[in-house]
C-alpha cells in the first residue's frame, strides 16, 4: 500500500516535537509539517483549507464544524489548553471588583469566536448570572489594532458588539475606553506596569484548581483538524495520527517528569508537574474523546450560546466514528 502524504501546519509544540521529528511515525503516512504562528495558520487554514491537517482554535473549529455538510471533522488532539481566570484585566477606574460588576461595563476580547473569551464569557452566562446580553462587548487587537474575525456569527438578539479597527485593547483598556479585556496573553498595558491594570482574579490559580475539582473541565484552546475528503478516502488515516500524537506528547511528559535530568530551565519543575499529574488523576494534558468529553460538551454548549456554532452539536458529531474508542493490543 502507497504511502499518504500530509501537510500538517502546527505551533512548535514539545508535545508534538517527536511526532514532528520523525522519531515518532504515523504509520503509512509521510508529513510535511509546517510550524509557523497560529493566528497565521488559522487565517489560512480558515480562508483557503491550505492544509491537510491543522491546529486550529476550538471556537473556530465549533463555527466550521456545525455548517451544512462540513468539509472538515476534528481529531480528539489536543494543542493548547489553559484555564482563563486569569485572563479578565480590568481597569480599576472602572469599580470592577467581582464578575457580577461587569453588567453594563464595556468588555473586549480580540475575536467574539476567541477560544479564551468563550469559555469565561460562557463562565459568566451560565454560572454568574451575567448574561451575555448585560454587556457591551467590544472586539479589537490585542496589543495592535487590526485583527478581524475570521469566522461568520450569527450573535444572539440583544447582544451588543463594537468592532473597533484602529486601536488596540491595551490602548482601550488603559485610557478607560473599555473596562475589562478578556484576552489570552496579557495585554502591554498590564506588562508595562501601569498602575491601573489589574487582573480581576489575582488568586486565579486558586480558582482554576477548584474550578477543576468540581466541574473536570479542562479548558481546551486549539484542537487538531483535518480535511474531511482525506478521512472520506482513507478512513484509517484518523487513527493513525492519533496514535502518532498520543506517542509523541507520552514522550514529552516523559521528559517532564524526569527528576534526574534537567532538560527546561526551571527550578522544581519535574517536582511540580509530577504534583499536578498526581492532582490531574495520572494525565496532565488527556487527548481522546472520552477523556475529554465534559470539556467539549461544555465548549459545544457556549458556541452554541454565543452564535459561533451553527447549531447545538454533539461530541460524537464532530470526531471520526469510533475514534474515542480505545483499541487495546
Amino acid at each position: 500500500m502507497s504511502r499518504v502524504k500530509l501537510s500538517i501546519a502546527t505551533t512548535d509544540y514539545d508535545h508534538f516535537r517527536d511526532f514532528r521529528t520523525g522519531v515518532v511515525q504515523a504509520e503509512g503516512i509521510d508529513h510535511n509539517w509546517l510550524n509557523l504562528g497560529h493566528h497565521e495558520i488559522f487565517a489560512r487554514f480558515t480562508f483557503n483549507r491550505e492544509f491537510d491537517v491543522t491546529e486550529l482554535s476550538c471556537a473556530k473549529f465549533s463555527a466550521q464544524i456545525t455548517r451544512d455538510k462540513p468539509d472538515i471533522i476534528g481529531l480528539p488532539v489536543i494543542c493548547s489548553r489553559l484555564f482563563r481566570f486569569g485572563a479578565f484585566y480590568v481597569n480599576k477606574k472602572s469599580g470592577i471588583k467581582t464578575p457580577e460588576d461587569l453588567k453594563g461595563k464595556r468588555v473586549g476580547s480580540p475575536e467574539w469566536a476567541h477560544s479564551a473569551a468563550v469559555y469565561m464569557r460562557g463562565w459568566l452566562h451560565n454560572e454568574v448570572g451575567v448574561k451575555l446580553q448585560d454587556v457591551h462587548w467590544y472586539q479589537a487587537g490585542a496589543n495592535a489594532p487590526g485583527r478581524i474575525e475570521k469566522v461568520e456569527l450569527s450573535l444572539p438578539e440583544g447582544v451588543k458588539l463594537t468592532r473597533v479597527s484602529d486601536k488596540s485593547l491595551s490602548e482601550m483598556l488603559a485610557s478607560g475606553e473599555i473596562d475589562c479585556a478578556i484576552i489570552a496573553r496579557p495585554p502591554t498595558c498590564f506588562l508595562e506596569g501601569n498602575p491601573d491594570i489589574v487582573r480581576m482574579f489575582p488568586d486565579f490559580m486558586e480558582m482554576e484548581m477548584d474550578y477543576y475539582a468540581k466541574t473536570k473541565v479542562w479548558p481546551i484552546m486549539h484542537i487538531i483538524a483535518m480535511q474531511r475528503h482525506l478521512f472520506d478516502e482513507n478512513p484509517w488515516i484518523a487513527r493513525n495520527l492519533l496514535n502518532a500524537f498520543e506517542e509523541s506528547k507520552r514522550r514529552s511528559l516523559e521528559r517532564l517528569f524526569d527528576p534526574a535530568v534537567s532538560r527546561y530551565p526551571l527550578p522544581w519543575l519535574p517536582t511540580y508537574a509530577r504534583k499536578m499529574r498526581d492532582l490531574m488523576g495520572g494525565d496532565t494534558f488527556p487527548f481522546g474523546v472520552e477523556e475529554n468529553r465534559a470539556t467539549f460538551e461544555q465548549l459545544l454548549l457556549y458556541t452554541y450560546q454565543q452564535g459561533i456554532a451553527h447549531r447545538h452539536a454533539k461530541v460524537e458529531e464532530i470526531f471520526p466514528p469510533g475514534i474515542g474508542t480505545k483499541i487495546i493490543v
